[in-house]
């Protein structure tokens, strides 16, 4: 007789969840904290620029969510471990991780200062692994399941040579930081998944639209995404539904890139 599994919970309620979104400040990260707490999550945001955390927290407020505003540099270490102590104590322990923070380089990799080469791995690629080894720890020792989605890029796999190709090394680091960890974590039952977005509009597509023009006029559909069509994905990746995806990297740049 055929092993049977139980029927997927398909539903997108994250109540009882707490989540913590990295670069919540503007692009992204300021999108998909809305979306988590309208799904009922508790939701830490974490950035530098405090007065637009704060103006985020009331907007979620205002709309019956939950959230709270945790200053976070993902170049240090210890304001990585300070702001995970904060959540931990103010909303417990953090269930959801969306490693969302990131920073261009925008620049030929011979001309980058070693002060930006820095700033860009440690807040593409130091700060995400500090910060998700401490979540796993503590999920791990407190016995809970934790889901974990990492936002990689597009570049991370498709180089163009018109610069940025530090940034292109860390979203590929991103990647393959999922793939590994999601093999160290299984047995925790965290499970640690990518996106990897093409162009879709936020605060660094602007940058780089006005350095580069229209690049849309090159794509299949001739558009940029915008961020509301990436939410079935979180959302599938932060619910019981992708309860058997682990290590997964999804690449969702609507045809944009070669392959």
């Amino acid at each position: 007789m055929a092993e049977t599994f139980p029927l997927p919970n398909v539903s997108n309620d994250l109540s009882g969840q707490v989540a913590l979104v990295t670069g919540a400040t503007s692009g992204l990260g300021h999108h998909f904290a809305q979306v988590l707490a309208s799904c009922g999550a508790s939701v830490a945001i974490a950035g530098r620029r405090v007065e637009r955390l704060e103006s985020l927290e009331a907007t979620i407020a205002e709309r019956g969510g939950t959230a709270m505003s945790v200053a976070m540099d993902m170049t240090s270490t210890e304001s990585i471990l300070a702001g995970v102590d904060t959540v931990h104590e103010a909303l417990g322990p953090i269930t959801t991780l969306i490693n969302n923070a990131g920073i261009p380089d925008a620049q030929r990799a011979h001309k980058m200062s070693l002060e930006l080469t820095d700033a860009v791995f440690d807040t593409n690629l130091r700060g995400p692994w500090v910060l998700s080894c401490e979540v796993a720890r503590r999920l791990i020792d407190a016995g809970l399941p934790g889901r974990m989605v990492n936002i990689s890029s597009i570049g991370g796999f498709y180089y163009s040579g018109n610069g940025a190709a530090l940034y292109s090394v860390t979203k590929a680091g991103i990647a393959r930081m999922t793939e590994v960890l999601a093999v160290e974590w299984a047995r925790y039952n965290i499970n640690v998944n990518c996106i990897a977005p093409g162009a879709f509009s936020s605060e660094m597509m602007d940058g780089m639209l006005e350095r580069m023009g229209d690049i849309a006029a090159h794509f299949p559909r001739k558009r940029i995404g915008q961020p509301a069509q990436m939410d079935s994905t979180l959302l599938y990746l932060c619910s019981p539904a992708s309860e058997c995806v682990t290590g997964a990297v999804i690449k969702l740049d609507d045809g944009q890139s070669p392959r």
